[in-house]
């Protein structure tokens, strides 16, 4: 069977098509959208040869609830400052941002180690910023819902608003809920405790709890 080939011509709103990174992005972006690459492909870059006074950090990711939140408090925790920023947001909820940062010293963040920290740090946070299960509690159902705190104190907003709307859309009454704070490592979490009222015995499947509760804090629904 002859093998069939389409070829089109692209332009590049930022210009930097010419550059390996940018075009090593792009071909991962056509295989996002052909169906050929998982549709939550998270790429993250630091580039300090476009700007003499600033870092480029050029983000493409799968966009969120929240996800400029999850930006500003993880560059907030690295006590890093923004100077300018571009928000593009492209077909199948993808999204682009350019951020030109520096440190709280202003200047480039040139060491290595710094731009590995951070890289990986906005990784983790932008592929999975809250963590949902759904647990046994003795004989009853549990939902846990954590979130990172910030290093100011402040947590999470509407994360317990979104969870009870996406249990009402499912039609999962609760019983009781707790919310307290938990260091694990070197990281404070806010963990929210839902039990559940089963009543005659909960008729939702766990995993369509997790998959629905995620979904709302997300914004996906």
């Amino acid at each position: 069977m002859a093998k069939s080939w389409i070829c089109f011509f692209i332009i590049d709103t930022r210009d930097l098509l010419h550059t390996k990174t940018r075009k090593d992005d792009t071909i991962e972006q056509i295989k996002v959208q052909t169906g050929t690459l998982r549709s939550n492909y998270t790429s993250i870059t630091v580039d300090n040869t476009l700007s003499l006074a600033h870092s480029l950090v050029q983000i493409t990711c799968q966009d969120h609830k929240g996800l400029l939140y999850d930006i500003m408090r993880t560059l907030k925790d690295y006590n890093i400052k923004i100077s300018f920023g571009r928000f593009t947001t492209k077909p199948r909820r993808k999204c682009e941002i350019d951020l030109f940062i520096m440190q709280a010293d202003g200047k480039k963040i040139v060491d290595p180690n710094k731009q590995s920290s951070l890289l990986s740090r906005l990784r983790t946070e932008l592929y999975r910023p809250l963590r949902v299960a759904v647990v046994s509690r003795g004989p009853d159902t549990e939902l846990l819902v954590a979130n990172p705190v910030e290093l100011s104190g402040e947590g999470r907003p509407l994360v317990f608003y979104d969870i009870t709307l996406a249990l009402k859309m499912l039609e999962i009454c609760i019983f009781s809920a707790e919310i307290g704070r938990h260091s694990i490592g070197d990281r404070e979490w806010e963990v929210y405790r839902i039990l559940l009222d089963e009543g005659e015995g909960l008729s939702v499947p766990r995993n369509k709890i997790e998959e629905g509760v995620w979904k709302m804090l997300m914004g996906w629904e």
